[in-house]
């Protein structure tokens, strides 16, 4: 019982007037609660999907290059066959580093294999982790495929200078082959 004055003798009743008022205010404060409980669990799903394809896409880079670099590698072998063989048997032997190709492509297996089986139990930072150590891994075989087509255009600019040259000097002069 809830009194209306402070004097002892005072008449005191049930406030029964403020039960409306309560009630829909403690279910007001539930639902906003559960609401923003949903809003978070939500946010985070999000988050947690959007880093596992973002790994996926990764993946699916690297490999791509790995592929590209492959292939750019092999295309590469007519122009380095070109050159001296002297100065081709470094070039040759970098060129034909197909098991560092197939290493990073087990590594890259390694990580897809660990996508299927920690996607559902993995944390946040371990897949943030991994979408990083990808990303490196990426921009890494990127700059080594620009610098490899970089090489060889200058390699094929070079040979082929070389052998208007050669073209034009008397064939006493020439160089040998071996």
């Amino acid at each position: 019982a809830i009194c209306r004055d402070s004097e002892p003798n005072a008449d005191c009743e049930l406030a029964i007037w403020k039960l409306p008022v309560l009630i829909p205010s403690v279910l007001l404060g539930l639902i906003i609660l559960v609401s923003l409980i949903l809003w978070y669990q939500r946010r985070a799903g999000k988050r947690r999907s959007k880093g596992l394809f973002h790994l996926l896409d990764l993946a699916d880079e690297v490999e791509n290059l790995l592929n590209l670099s492959q292939k750019r590698m092999k295309a590469m072998q007519p122009v380095v066959g070109r050159v001296p063989s002297d100065i081709a048997a470094m070039a040759t032997a970098a060129l034909d580093s197909s098991e560092k190709i197939k290493a990073a492509k087990r590594d890259l297996l390694q990580h897809r294999l660990w996508i299927q089986q920690h996607s559902e139990t993995a944390s946040q930072q371990e897949i943030d982790n991994a979408c990083t150590a990808l990303a490196r891994s990426r921009d890494r075989i990127a700059e080594q495929l620009q610098a490899l087509e970089n090489a060889g255009a200058d390699l094929a600019q070079a040979t082929a200078s070389t052998e208007q040259a050669a073209g034009r000097e008397p064939p006493s002069l020439r160089r040998s082959e071996e």
